[in-house]
């Protein structure tokens, strides 16, 4: 069984606009309760029993909220990490640390050690029984698609006929078909080493699909294929539509109080 997930929350959130000017978009309240909360819920009913999450911005405002979370039972653990100190604060004019999608993977690898464990976007609302769909304890590395109306806003998968990824195209100007990443993974320990290999991408970021695109030219990564919900939480009219599907779905996917 995997134990460990690893939470991406290090950003602020600036499709949030004014409401990540205080806090990052992961303590915006849905219900009234921090949207992370939901995510945190649904990690550890889906069987986990530790949470590594990695913050940056307004990171100490994580540490408020976490005193009113509950942990489900006393063998549950969440730990913080601040990116920031390990890598430096990217973010700014001026400022010169490392940033991008892979850099929660360069905070956790002494952490992890030989282990499997997930690892998803703090931004994103996942099932819980999605999640526990990827607890595989074996040697490949698993990636979420999810069929979207519009691709081209996210990356899009590629896969061959065994549901192995054959390769990720970001945002394609061109259709290439409707399966997107959704930012949920299971990765073995060998993802620490195609970490070491990736250099900065474009935009200046070190991005966790250069990492997963190593792996899959070793055909080391399959894909999982998603199809009943999904949120990614960027937009202030998503706090509406999350709100609805809180109150609406099943007792299952409804909120712990805590």
């Amino acid at each position: 069984m995997i134990k460990k997930v690893v939470i991406a929350a290090a950003g602020q959130g600036t499709r949030m606009l004014h409401l990540t000017k205080d806090k990052p978009k992961h303590l915006i309240c849905v219900l009234k309760r921090p949207f992370i909360f939901y995510l945190l819920d649904n990690i550890f009913k889906a069987g986990y029993k530790e949470i590594i999450l990695i913050v940056g911005y307004k990171a100490e405002k994580f540490k408020e909220a976490l005193k009113n979370y509950k942990l489900p039972t006393k063998n549950h653990k969440i730990r913080i990490i601040n990116q920031f100190e390990i890598l430096g604060e990217a973010e700014g004019k001026g400022k010169k640390g490392k940033y991008g999608t892979a850099c929660p993977l360069m905070c956790v690898k002494n952490i992890i050690g030989k282990e499997n464990f997930l690892m998803v976007a703090g931004g994103d609302f996942y099932l819980a029984k999605d999640l526990k769909k990827f607890n595989i304890n074996d040697k490949y590395n698993y990636i979420a698609g999810f069929y979207h109306k519009n691709p081209e806003k996210f990356g899009v998968l590629l896969v061959d006929n065994k549901r192995f990824l054959k390769k990720i195209v970001e945002k394609p100007k061109e259709y290439l078909g409707n399966l997107i990443n959704i930012s949920l993974y299971k990765f073995t320990p060998e993802v620490f080493n195609k970490l070491s290999k990736i250099k900065k991408s474009p935009r200046g970021e070190y991005e966790i699909t250069d990492v997963v695109s190593l792996l899959a030219k070793d055909k080391k990564v399959k894909v999982k294929i998603l199809k009943d919900f999904w949120m990614d939480f960027g937009n202030p009219a998503d706090i509406i539509n999350l709100s609805k599907f809180l109150k609406n779905g099943s007792d299952k996917n409804k909120p712990n109080k805590s």
